[in-house]
């Protein structure tokens, strides 16, 4: 759906993301965007345990033996070298000494990791998708039942959070509508550095969640913004039958740095994994070519959600 208007390259005007945290006070005292500022700390925790992991390996010592060494249990320190659980200073220290390999920048890297994500000032203490993305360039999107979060309004966004099986207040409500449509902005700034190729099922079109209104209102937004060059939405049409992405959404991230490979994150109603095992996550971007390959051409995609939006 990337065939209406260019809008970074012909220097009009960048659509507008709809929040109600317009007022500034999602900023800081500073007024910026605080995506523009703070990127999440799960690549840092990832890093960080590579390297913790190299140091062992070449000080010839087994996981157990450093683990005793350590005074760590195997499974502590098992999940620091994959960046699943935080390493203090102190502990790092530690480490060093034992492996023989005193590294400053390692120090620094301990602490970064360590810093609060941008939406925590909301008080979510989000441990999946929101870290993650923050420190992604390209997103790779599979939504079969939801228009993807990214390019969701805030009516539809909130109306998706008011119906969850979570009973939520209408305070975390805002403050969850608020964190989603702040991540927009990484994809409306030219600055942001992110992209966004989405694949939605034509179901999905037709669901009028939150009124007809706010669906028709909804399509009518993705279609604007699927006009920026960094935004490729294309639809899955019903008539295609069985798919090969059956199984369910998905999201494959990719990120600036070579070292960091790709992953996959997966949400469901108890909770949500990120992958990140080279197998599996290639499997996923073969669905994903799969499927783009089936889906409408982004054209295609945008004729369609204008006429879905038309007939609502």
């Amino acid at each position: 759906m990337r065939t209406r208007n260019r809008r970074w390259e012909s220097g009009s005007a960048i659509p507008h993301v709809p929040s109600q945290v317009d007022n500034g006070r999602d900023h800081g005292r500073s007024g910026r965007s605080p995506v523009s500022e703070q990127r999440g700390p799960i690549l840092l925790k990832r890093r960080l345990g590579r390297r913790l992991r190299e140091l062992r390996e070449e000080a010839r010592l087994t996981l157990a033996e450093a683990a005793a060494r350590l005074e760590f249990s195997p499974s502590k320190l098992s999940r620091m070298e994959k960046g699943l659980q935080l390493v203090t200073v102190h502990e790092l220290r530690s480490m060093m000494d034992l492996y023989d390999g005193f590294d400053p920048d390692l120090l620094d890297l301990a602490r970064k990791a360590r810093e609060k994500g941008w939406w925590r000032v909301y008080g979510l203490d989000d441990k999946g998708y929101v870290a993650i993305e923050a420190d992604a360039c390209t997103v790779r999107d599979v939504q079969l039942v939801y228009i993807p979060g990214l390019l969701q309004t805030e009516d539809y966004a909130r109306a998706i959070f008011a119906g969850s099986w979570q009973r939520r207040s209408e305070d975390v409500i805002d403050k969850w509508v608020s964190v989603r449509m702040i991540r927009q902005r990484r994809l409306v700034d030219p600055a942001g550095g992110l992209e966004l190729a989405a694949i939605v099922d034509e179901a999905s079109l037709r669901k009028p969640i939150g009124g007809r209104a706010v669906m028709s209102a909804q399509l009518e937004h993705m279609v604007e913004l699927a006009g920026l060059p960094n935004i490729t939405v294309q639809v899955l049409p019903t008539r295609i039958g069985l798919h090969s992405g059956m199984a369910g959404a998905f999201t494959v991230l990719s990120f600036p740095d070579d070292e960091d490979p790709d992953l996959v994150y997966l949400d469901y109603p108890g909770g949500s994994v990120h992958i990140e095992k080279d197998v599996e996550v290639s499997a996923c971007r073969l669905v994903f070519d799969n499927l783009r390959s089936k889906a409408l051409t982004p054209g295609e995609s945008a004729s369609l959600v204008e006429r879905v939006a038309r007939e609502l």
